[in-house]
């Protein structure tokens, strides 16, 4: 997987694809689906949603472009494949996570756990993001807004960035912003289409543009 899925389509960030050989994808997949762990593709998790391609999960993670002890913000901890990745990255760092349906998180955490990963997790609306523990050296948004919601950005330190789908089920464009200079403006690059399940979010489908 490492090697051909992901080195072999560009991925470089010698951390990230080290994160990405250490943890066990199949643990974060039902057990019938186990054997298709190490397919490039996203699979169903339950509840409508789905667990990430292992090349998009390395793409976002590399945009980050994470330092050593990050403090780091997920935005929709699903099965917690993604959560583990940044969990190794973050080393002496910490990060926490954000998930909207109660069942999901509950397994989320006993995987994190069986891995030794220390990881805070919140029950809620991923568009708020975490305020108390903010700013955060690199958020990320593992499913689709129509728009970036505004408290994400406002929680983002100078220098950090947040990688985040944005579309509809139509079409969707991944969106990095980089919060630049001492903080006081944001650059948006664009890293080509995915398909993300949609945010589950009042707040971000009610926001105005």
């Amino acid at each position: 997987m490492v090697v051909r899925q992901l080195a072999g389509r560009g991925v470089r960030d010698q951390r990230v694809l080290a994160a990405m050989r250490w943890v066990p994808r199949e643990w974060f997949l039902p057990p019938h689906l186990s054997g298709d762990a190490y397919r490039d593709a996203p699979l169903p998790i339950g509840n409508g949603q789905t667990i990430s391609q292992p090349y998009v999960v390395a793409l976002m993670t590399e945009r980050l472009q994470l330092r050593r002890r990050s403090r780091i913000l997920e935005i929709g901890t699903g099965s917690g494949y993604q959560t583990a990745v940044l969990a190794y990255l973050a080393n002496a760092g910490k990060v926490y996570t954000i998930e909207r349906l109660p069942d999901l998180l509950v397994e989320a955490e006993e995987r994190l756990r069986r891995l030794g990963l220390s990881v805070e997790t919140r029950l809620g609306d991923g568009a708020s993001g975490w305020p108390e523990e903010a700013p955060f050296d690199g958020i990320i948004v593992a499913a689709a807004a129509p728009r970036v919601p505004e408290p994400l950005t406002n929680q983002l330190a100078p220098g950090s960035r947040l990688v985040i789908p944005i579309g509809d089920l139509a079409s969707q464009e991944l969106v990095i912003l980089e919060r630049a200079g001492d903080g006081d403006r944001l650059v948006q690059q664009q890293a080509g289409g995915v398909r993300f399940v949609p945010l589950i979010s009042r707040l971000a489908f009610s926001e105005e543009p």
